[in-house]
């Protein structure tokens, strides 16, 4: 009887280990996704995480809809300059009109309207444009106008949210504005480059706007 029993100990765990192998084999590819899935949900940089951020990047998001949160102001940008970069200044807006998505700009000299105090028209580009191009050369360091529409745009967005955007042209670096100490600019060299930075700058940060707004209508 003795014998018997200690055969049956040793017998029924083999059985037992044989279902669960059996188990395990008809549904290894459930399992094997579910461990997958839960490895690449707890760590970042994983493939889940890769694909589930390209399903819905930035980039794919609609500017231009109808109702989209650019329409709420006037311009998409804003090009403050001095008076003596007016040339360069209108190439760069040839070029970001000349896009596919149209930006909308605000350049003083053509936009502002005649006979308006100049306070008023620099506050209300600042106030109706999504984002803020500083031209800061020589001569931007040297006109208070200049300096004037800058404060307007730091007090408008203090937490540089990517919406001013510092454009260092023929400028040493100890000489940029302390005021945007914080903030990243871009180095004109060469002009193609930079211009293109600058589109895409501001191209960011019309689709974050909008993303965000389709986040919080969710």
């Amino acid at each position: 009887a003795g014998w018997f029993r200690r055969l049956l100990h040793k017998n029924k765990p083999s059985s037992v280990e044989s279902l669960k192998s059996s188990h395990s084999a008809s549904s290894s590819p459930s399992s094997s996704s579910s461990s997958s899935a839960k490895s690449s949900s707890s760590s970042p940089g994983t493939s889940l995480a890769t694909s589930s951020i390209s399903l819905s990047p930035v980039s794919a998001v609609d500017i231009s809809a109808s109702d989209s949160p650019r329409w709420d102001k006037s311009y998409d940008v804003c090009i403050c300059h001095s008076e003596g970069d007016v040339e360069l200044v209108s190439e760069l807006v040839s070029y970001l009109e000349g896009q596919p998505e149209s930006f909308r700009c605000f350049l003083q000299l053509r936009d502002a309207v005649a006979g308006s105090a100049v306070v008023t028209e620099l506050c209300d580009a600042v106030q109706n444009s999504h984002c803020w191009v500083m031209l800061i050369t020589p001569g931007f360091l040297q006109d208070p106008w200049c300096r004037y529409q800058m404060h307007q745009a730091l007090a408008e967005a203090p937490m540089a949210n990517g919406r001013t955007i510092p454009v260092l042209k023929d400028v040493d670096r100890k000489d940029y504005p302390r005021e945007l100490r914080n903030i990243y600019y871009i180095y004109m060299a060469l002009k193609e480059k930079s211009f293109k930075q600058i589109r895409d700058t501001v191209m960011r940060y019309l689709q974050e706007l909008c993303q965000s707004s389709t986040k919080s209508m969710e």
